[in-house]
């Protein structure tokens, strides 16, 4: 009997003691994480007001140390070594939390809608070609990692949000997005150390959902309608494609987490607003740099593939393409990745993921990493002569020029004075294609894939395609 009671006495008295603290990471503080090599790496968290987080990185002796604010909140920075692991990371306050099996490498920040959330195994009925080699081939040995954030809109920026990083299994690598993922396999292959893809994507989204309502306010304040975060009432319907909805769930809660630098996929939602479309992305990315405290991360992004938007104008894509290339003149350290040659015309989500993950992986390596092996940019619209019945348009190109070398490449249109476009043909010759076509004997204009659907045949001598263009200005 007095031993019950000395027990239930002990238990009386433990209501009355403070519980020991634990620190609380965001979901994507996880076992297996990557983070950015040689940087101070941004760290977070909360725990009770009045304690001391001490953090100890297994990869140095020291440890480091931040205080929370009133609300238990804290932040501090990390110094990591260059590439390595695997390595763990102590979190305590009194108790202590430890993640495992974590490493040191690149961490790019991957972004966008369907064709960036299009997994490596595919959609339903929507493959991704070679994806099941891809997949049974994936080894948890290789340091490729990757997080992929849940689906969450908000009227108000969140703190938190759900998403843990996976290894290089099977499994994850069928669920991750094939984009980022090939991307990232290539980025490992020539680079041979630990890649990171922290994803966060979802389809049918404008790029306004995924900006931040200060620069909506204050740069696009009579374009957009803001009557769902004045009245605090989310939509009824595609509360997910509302400005700002996807920021405030998606983005806000991973600031700020240190990166490389950023992935695009994203632009069909918003193919209808060329115009609009080419000041918001540079306004996107410079947001995008700013809350990150990264004013110097590259940022690559993906040209839209052509495909069959039958309700659409059928040039409407070709306004498009224009605009999305007029970004790279208005966004320093960028590229854009042409996919003209891998569109699908009954298909919006091509199927050739890996060409899309290596073209970003090639500017990424020759601008970041230094690896300058070949021709990594597409050959661009330069300048066009008309003379003798034909088109002489000359391209910005690598000294190798153009290809195919020796056949006729389609793709092309001529128009005369009467501003009626009939396909032609042409040839190259180094940086040179001479387009003709029978039905525009005095040709004044000339463009190349500049439709919805179009299949583009003209690359550089590495097979990277040519951009689209147009020399008038109708």
């Amino acid at each position: 009997m007095k031993t019950r009671i000395l027990l239930l006495s002990a238990a009386l008295l433990g209501l009355g003691l403070p519980a020991a603290a634990r620190v609380t990471l965001p979901s994507f503080f996880s076992d297996n994480m990557v983070l950015q090599q040689q940087c101070n790496a941004a760290v977070w968290g909360s725990t009770d007001r009045g304690r001391t987080v001490v953090i100890s990185p297994s990869w140095t002796k020291k440890i480091f140390k931040a205080k929370p604010d009133a609300d238990g909140k804290w932040q501090t920075t990390v110094p990591t070594p260059a590439a390595g692991g695997p390595y763990t990371i102590s979190f305590s306050d009194g108790d202590k939390t430890v993640l495992h099996n974590v490493l040191i490498g690149e961490v790019w920040f991957c972004s966008g809608q369907s064709n960036m959330e299009m997994p490596v195994r595919g959609f339903h009925g929507q493959p991704v070609e070679g994806s099941a080699d891809v997949i049974l081939g994936a080894k948890p040995s290789v340091p490729i990692r990757m997080c992929t954030i849940d689906r969450k809109y908000s009227l108000t920026p969140l703190d938190t949000c759900s998403g843990s990083w996976q290894e290089h299994t099977p499994q994850a690598v069928a669920d991750c997005s094939a984009a980022a993922y090939f991307f990232a396999l290539k980025l490992h292959e020539v680079l041979g150390i630990p890649v990171g893809l922290l994803i966060t994507d979802w389809g049918g989204t404008p790029i306004e959902a995924w900006m931040d309502e200060s620069t909506l306010r204050r740069d696009f304040g009579g374009e957009f309608n803001f009557g769902h975060l004045d009245s605090g009432t989310v939509p009824d319907k595609y509360p997910n494609c509302s400005p700002c909805m996807l920021f405030n769930g998606q983005v806000a809660p991973l600031i700020p987490f240190t990166f490389k630098g950023m992935l695009w996929y994203q632009g069909e939602s918003n193919r209808d607003r060329p115009e609009q479309y080419s000041r918001l992305q540079p306004a996107y990315v410079q947001m995008m740099r700013e809350l990150f405290h990264n004013p110097d991360a590259p940022f690559y992004f993906v040209q839209i593939a052509p495909y069959d938007y039958s309700m659409d104008p059928p040039t409407l894509c070709g306004y498009f393409f224009e605009a999305q290339e007029a970004t790279l003149a208005k966004i320093p350290r960028s590229g854009m990745a042409a996919t003209v040659d891998l569109g699908e015309q009954r298909c919006i989500h091509p199927s050739r993921k890996r060409e899309v993950g290596s073209r970003l992986a090639y500017m990424a390596l020759a601008d970041e990493y230094g690896v300058k092996a070949i021709e990594e940019r597409s050959p661009s619209y330069k300048s066009v002569e008309f003379k003798d019945g034909k088109a002489v348009v000359t391209f910005n190109v690598g000294p190798r020029g153009l290809a195919p070398y020796g056949r006729k490449v389609g793709g092309f249109e001529l128009a005369g004075s009467d501003r009626v476009f009939h396909p032609a043909t042409g040839k190259t010759a180094g940086d040179k294609v001479t387009v003709s076509c029978p039905e525009v004997p005095e040709p004044v204009a000339v463009r190349y894939c500049f439709r919805n659907w179009c299949t583009g045949e003209l690359t550089n001598s590495y097979g990277i395609p040519a951009l689209p263009f147009r020399s008038d200005d109708w």
